[in-house]
């Protein structure tokens, strides 16, 4: 390192924190010196906190009454491509620096010196007498398939006392083992040998392979139709990435995805790779964290959050589905993983492969202008054929009150049984019914905290707010009226659709796939394999299965209410149903089997269901392209969204018509401001919501318009501004 990046004992450094603080802190150079972009432990008060060595001291504060930096941390000091990311991210989604930083160091146990610990494994006995704590216990141990925790992480994960766990140490049902704290990651072998690929998926790999070892920043869009392989194609991209030395990153939009995509590396590199997503111990996140910023990790597979992790040499970023809408954060850190990959790809000379077999507008856009490079897989993998599509007209269709499967769809799915073969029934609405409603006085059973109607779960005996999480129990009564036995479910969900379906099939094995119904990410990703091993004859399913999962006896899928996302004013309406509907479809004949996707709909002759079944992609995205260029809105177009909050409504109004009147600094730039209104759902958690939407054309200083016009902004008492830049959702 240069002179420059590195501070002596008792020089002045500034230091960004983890603390919600508008400035960089002043501090003096611990004994030995530090680097630039050491992470270290500073006092703050009576408190010591994580920071990071953001440069040279800047205050004029006496140097001689600084308190000194506590100490280096033992972990590799944070790059310079990280701090120009955290900072960038910051700028563009104006979010404050400290915040970025947490998001970058969501580790456990950072400030820890490398040294052995206790671990506890499977003993592989039994206890001498079952009690229920000690069943949580060993539930843990088999939902992580027998991972190592420490006794306080198990203790903790079980909800039991650490009396428990010690118990069964005693008894052998764990066994107690010293290890390292953190040790590298198996290494992976990009020349074991790779699956045969047609000539389309050769072609497909050797540019992406290209790309990688030119050792220069490029973004690919990786476009190819279900069942195509994109995944044995860019899986040859991390091949070449590892040959060159560097780390590559996957991201998958669903943590159900790991398990199959797990073997998949393996089988394709030797060893399975670092994980980093909610399912990850805490144990395993560190050793994580640390191995990639010493380069003992080669490639990791992860969630959004992953894009954070401390690289050494990052030369690939996957983004597998890159359409999906789980990449953007809607809590915290407001970003969307995709284009931070773009970001910090270019700051390191990587490389970004976008994958997905319906891609977002921006990605086809950004490929249409030339800013990415685009390759196209056109046809299916080995013998499987894309499958037929066809709508059923349900204004045409005899329907008995209160059922959702048409008599087309049910004689399809006959045919399907009779041959041995799955059917999925897609509904994207999870729960036994959207609302109950009382029959005698017409109320509707809301949350208490929200302006949203609550959703039975029937096969858990409650009702559920999809906006906080507040449950009840179904009551016998109306809430409203007193009256007992008049209250009624209205509309289906996937359950009441699992219930229909037990009758009209009774011989049928029904299985349903939504994210609620299952207690952890292990127990969902077995009940997927035993699906995708025929232990199935009908699979009931939500948004859930449209990511990627593949059934090789899935040749059917019924699609329950096609036109149930055309509804509402969402300005990708559109082509989230296009996206959804074909890589629903795409689930059907993946094997040798030839497949078939019907779409029930009342609207047969709506553009976006012609284009699914004509399987018109690129007229479907220059239409939709047209009519957003015309608008001026993304991706032609820049947008913000204002949410404000509070729990005195005339408050959170009155703070909304200052800013609306309040607007020279966004008239300044030509931008308009929509509202206040209030948000589609007005009160959560006994918040009021409030929303403004901004509007401005691209190339304009959009951020730091928004950024002079919310300045002079007071938030008095539990008021809050939240700034949502490239929006995905309105609510």
């Amino acid at each position: 390192m240069s002179g420059q990046e590195y501070f002596h004992e008792g020089d002045r450094v500034a230091v960004l924190t983890t603390q919600p603080l508008d400035r960089l802190l002043d501090y003096r150079a611990p004994e030995g010196g530090c680097f630039l972009g050491a992470y270290c432990e500073v006092p703050l008060g009576p408190r010591k906190v994580l920071g990071v060595v953001w440069g040279p001291g800047q205050g004029d504060f006496d140097s001689s009454k600084l308190r000194r930096v506590n100490r280096v941390l033992d972990v590799a000091p944070m790059r310079t491509e990280m701090r120009l990311l955290l900072g960038k991210c910051a700028d563009y989604t104006l979010t404050p620096m400290p915040a970025m930083l947490r998001l970058a160091t969501r580790a456990p146990g950072l400030s820890d010196p490398p040294s052995m610990r206790k671990i506890l494994r499977s003993g592989g006995k039994a206890p001498d007498r079952m009690t229920p704590a000690r069943e949580k216990v060993l539930a843990v141990m088999e939902e992580f398939g027998g991972l190592a925790f420490t006794p306080g992480e198990l203790s903790g994960m079980a909800g039991v006392t650490s009396s428990v766990v010690k118990g069964l140490v005693k008894q052998g049902v764990l066994v107690e083992e010293e290890a390292p704290r953190d040790v590298p990651f198996p290494a992976l072998d990009p020349d074991m040998p790779s699956k045969d690929l047609t000539e389309d998926q050769t072609r497909a790999a050797d540019e992406l392979a290209a790309g990688v070892t030119s050792g220069k920043y490029g973004t690919t869009l990786l476009k190819g139709v279900t069942g195509s392989g994109k995944t044995e194609v860019y899986l040859e991209a991390v091949a070449a990435c590892l040959r060159k030395g560097r780390q590559a990153l996957v991201l998958l939009p669903e943590i159900a995805l790991t398990a199959e995509f797990l073997d998949r590396v393996e089988a394709r590199f030797g060893s399975r790779p670092a994980e980093w997503h909610s399912g990850v111990t805490m144990t395993a996140k560190r050793r994580v964290w640390r191995m990639i910023g010493q380069g003992g990790a080669q490639l990791v597979v992860g969630a959004r959050s992953s894009l954070f992790l401390p690289f050494q040499d990052l030369g690939l970023i996957i983004i597998d589905e890159e359409h999906d809408t789980s990449y953007k954060q809607d809590d915290g850190v407001l970003y969307n993983a995709r284009d931070m990959a773009v970001l910090r790809a270019s700051l390191c000379n990587a490389q970004v492969v976008l994958a997905s077999a319906t891609p977002s507008l921006e990605s086809w856009a950004n490929a249409e202008a030339g800013k990415y490079k685009r390759v196209d897989l056109k046809s299916r993998f080995g013998v499987a054929v894309l499958p037929e599509m066809r709508a059923i007209d349900m204004r045409a269709e005899q329907m008995l009150p209160s059922t959702w499967i048409s008599p087309s769809l049910k004689r399809a799915m006959i045919a399907r049984m009779e041959k041995g073969e799955q059917s999925l029934l897609f509904l994207n609405r999870r729960g036994y019914a959207p609302v109950t409603i009382c029959r005698a006085c017409g109320a509707q059973v809301a949350c208490d905290h929200c302006d949203s109607r609550m959703v039975e779960h029937r096969f858990m005996k409650r009702l559920m707010c999809h906006q906080c999480g507040e449950t009840k129990p179904m009551p016998d009564a109306c809430p409203s009226c007193k009256v007992e036995g008049k209250m009624a479910p209205v509309g289906p969900g996937v359950e009441r659709l699992g219930e229909e379906a037990a009758a009209l099939f009774p011989e049928a094995r029904i299985t349903v796939l939504s994210s609620d119904l299952f207690g952890s990410a292990r127990a969902l990703k077995e009940r997927i394999r035993e699906i995708a091993e025929g232990g199935a004859d009908i699979i009931l399913g939500t948004q859930l299965v449209a990511k990627g999962h593949n059934f090789p006896l899935l040749t059917l899928v019924g699609v329950i209410d096609a036109d149930l996302g055309l509804q509402g004013s969402d300005l990708r309406a559109a082509e989230r149903t296009f996206q959804l509907m074909r890589q629903v479809a795409g689930r059907a004949g993946r094997a040798d089997r030839p497949g078939e996707a019907l779409l029930q709909t009342f609207q047969p002759e709506h553009p976006v269901i012609r284009a699914i079944l004509s399987g018109d992609e690129e007229g479907f995205w220059r239409a939709e392209a047209a009519e957003r260029q015309a608008a001026g809105v993304p991706p032609y177009g820049r947008m913000a969204g204002i949410i404000l909050s509070g729990s005195d409504v005339a408050q959170v109004f009155d703070l909304g018509n200052a800013l609306a009147r309040n607007d020279a600094a966004l008239r300044a730039i030509g931008a308009q401001v929509y509202g206040p209104a209030p948000a589609p759902i007005a009160r959560v958690r006994g918040r009021h919501r409030v929303r403004l939407l901004v509007k401005a054309a691209k190339g304009t200083p959009f951020q730091d318009a928004i950024t002079r016009w919310t300045a002079p902004v007071k938030l008095r008492g539990d008021l809050r501004l939240s700034v949502d830049i490239d929006p995905q959702n309105f609510f």
